[in-house]
């Protein structure tokens, strides 16, 4: 016997069942009386709905399921909004005993459940009403959200283990719920993070959900320019550093400290300016985190994996990447994993190596695939300087080739409409020699020096194509002041000349010669230019080949050829000055064609152009 406090303190309990049991009243609405049926809605429909109630229904429910069928999709709509996720563990474990059931008996309610189990990937939404006023509508911060992903993806693997065909149904409801990319940080890390969790028990599903995801970190990145959200960097830091100077030492007393008394930095240093460049940071950082834990079992790399997630990355890279010419961190997904083995690195370089030299590509595709391979030679540290060797073998061969064919022919004439895989390969290799040239003479200068002279790059330079008048300037100034420190080959004369000229283009037609002036006909860009997204570049940085300032000596010394006959083991000062370190300084490197006329905020990384002067 219950107390009066215990009474009204304990959760009321259904003692009364109106209008009998389910199958009752299921049966009398098959008969046409409704009464009972609608008085069923409302109690399932019921905000305030116990726990013991839902647990009572939903017994019920499981032993019934054979009478829901399609005509009864509106009381199945119901029990699936039931609030089951926010429960005692009693209703959770009913209601995945439930959709079990009702999935193997029904299959037509699959759609509708999976779509209640997928509506559940982001956090909830609430509204804050004051004097009837709508004043905020934000991600909840549920203390349970991570067990509510956990019992949504319980309820997703019951679900498939009853309806094999579970993953065709799934794949457009993961699309159909995507959230857009105004949508909060929150919103989108969780959604994403979910679907790359899909993919470990359905992994069927891993290349059309790791394509989803990218496709959509596309269009952030193509929507966020590099130099928008340094912009946005620049601005936020000098607000920052107004605010400084004016609270300067009022405040000194207020500053965070751990336990050991070290001050704590704020995690605001980290966030993104750009909002956009913010989700894209947050989203990049899961995705990178993904591809290590996948490859990697107890700490080791495990091949097997990798190769797997490998081929679907690349799969991916071909559809979407090669494809898109303004993208400026999506594509380290490709550099990353290729970091874990050379064998993949060296995978990597040769897909790109048939792409570009396989005529049936379209020109534009074996372009981009160009300026990847010489973007990754430079950029790559994990790649060595025999692997780097056998790449310049390849290209520079492909090029003389390539001479020999068209040199003597009716289009033997500069024009990069023609010519384009021939320009990108060409800069491709000039960018390789810029930032490798030291480790290329490292060692046995002698030796080094004998290799790029049997590269041939002075026929390169010569031959009717002109390529110092397509490539980027910067790309060309460099590679003019190197060759000409190693007596390789002299540009300058080539280069003045272009320069006199206004670069025209010359196509010879029916009607005559027709001239056109282009100001740099090479729409090239170097996909693997420096990372800026705050957290997600911690992971890049530590692989990433960065370009150490020139000094003014080094600048002086790249004017002066080295003497004839110099030992093999002689030291040559620029070389020892040039060396590319891992250490974030301000660089004077090659960027894409756009870069020289950037504002000096795009400096940082990868800066526009670096005019060697050339002696008279």
């Amino acid at each position: 016997m219950l107390g009066a406090d215990e009474f009204i303190s304990s959760p009321p309990r259904k003692t009364v069942r109106f209008g009998g049991t389910l199958t009752e009243i299921l049966l009398k609405y098959e008969k046409g009386d409704a009464t009972d049926f609608e008085l069923l809605k409302h109690q399932l429909s019921d905000p305030d709905i116990k726990d013991a109630q839902i647990i009572n229904w939903l017994h019920e429910f499981r032993a019934s399921v054979a009478y829901l069928t399609k005509e009864l999709g509106q009381l199945v709509n119901i029990l699936l909004k039931l609030p089951w996720l926010r429960r005692s563990r009693e209703v959770v474990e009913e209601y995945l005993g439930f959709l079990g059931n009702l999935v193997s008996a029904q299959t037509v309610h699959l759609r509708p459940c999976l779509r209640m189990i997928v509506s559940q990937f982001v956090p909830p939404r609430i509204t804050i009403r004051e004097d009837d006023v709508d004043i905020s509508d934000s991600d909840d911060d549920d203390e349970n959200i991570s067990e509510n992903f956990d019992t949504c993806h319980r309820a997703l693997q019951t679900v498939a283990r009853y309806v094999p065909s579970t993953p065709q149904f799934l794949m457009p409801i993961l699309v159909e719920f995507f959230p857009f990319i105004n949508k909060s940080e929150r919103t989108l890390e969780c959604y994403v993070h979910n679907l790359l969790r899909v993919t470990v028990y359905l992994p069927t599903l891993r290349l059309q959900i790791l394509e989803l995801i990218i496709e959509k970190l596309l269009k952030l990145d193509v929507s966020t320019p590099q130099q928008d959200i340094e912009d946005a960097e620049e601005t936020a830091n000098n607000c920052a550093s107004e605010e400084k100077s004016t609270e300067e030492g009022l405040f000194d007393m207020e500053e965070d400290e751990d336990g050991k008394g070290n001050k704590v930095v704020s995690p605001s240093i980290e966030r993104m300016a750009h909002p956009l460049a913010e989700r894209l940071d947050i989203l990049m950082t899961i995705l990178f985190s993904y591809i290590r834990d996948v490859c990697h079992v107890d700490g080791k790399l495990n091949i097997s994996n990798t190769k797997d997630l490998y081929r679907d990355l690349v799969s991916v890279f071909d559809k979407l990447i090669l494809p898109t010419h303004a993208s400026c961190h999506v594509q380290y997904f490709m550099f990353y994993i290729c970091s874990f083995k050379l064998g993949f690195a060296e995978a990597f370089l040769d897909h790109l190596w048939k792409k570009l030299q396989d005529p049936n590509n379209p020109s534009v595709i074996r372009q981009t695939a160009g300026s990847y391979i010489g973007s990754f030679l430079a950029r790559a540290k994990f790649i060595p300087i025999v692997t780097v060797k056998a790449c310049l073998d390849l290209l520079v061969n492909w090029l003389h080739k390539y001479i020999d064919n068209q040199d003597k022919g009716a289009n033997a004439y500069c024009d990069v409409a023609l010519h384009g895989p021939f320009y990108s390969t060409c800069q491709a290799v000039f960018y390789t020699l810029i930032f490798r040239h030291k480790q290329l003479l490292d060692g046995n200068l002698r030796k080094g020096l004998s290799y790029l002279q049997s590269l041939n790059f002075e026929r390169i330079v010569m031959c009717q194509l002109n390529p110092l008048k397509i490539c980027i300037p910067s790309v060309v100034n460099l590679f003019a002041a190197i060759t000409r420190k190693y007596q390789l080959v002299f540009c300058y004369t080539i280069i003045e000349r272009n320069n006199r000229l206004l670069i025209p283009v010359v196509r010879s037609g029916t009607g005559g010669d027709l001239v056109q002036t282009c100001t740099n006909p090479l729409d090239s860009f170097f996909p693997f230019d420096p990372y800026i997204l705050k957290r997600s570049k911690k992971t890049i940085d530590p692989m990433y080949q960065f370009w150490e300032e020139l000094s003014a000596e080094d600048l002086e010394n790249l004017k002066k050829p080295i003497e004839k006959g110099t030992s093999e083991d002689e030291d040559d000062d620029f070389l020892k000055g040039e060396t590319p370190q891992n250490d974030g300084v301000v660089e004077i490197a090659p960027n894409s064609y756009e870069s020289h006329t950037r504002s000096p905020v795009s400096s940082i990384g990868s800066p526009a152009d670096c005019y060697v002067p050339y002696p008279l």
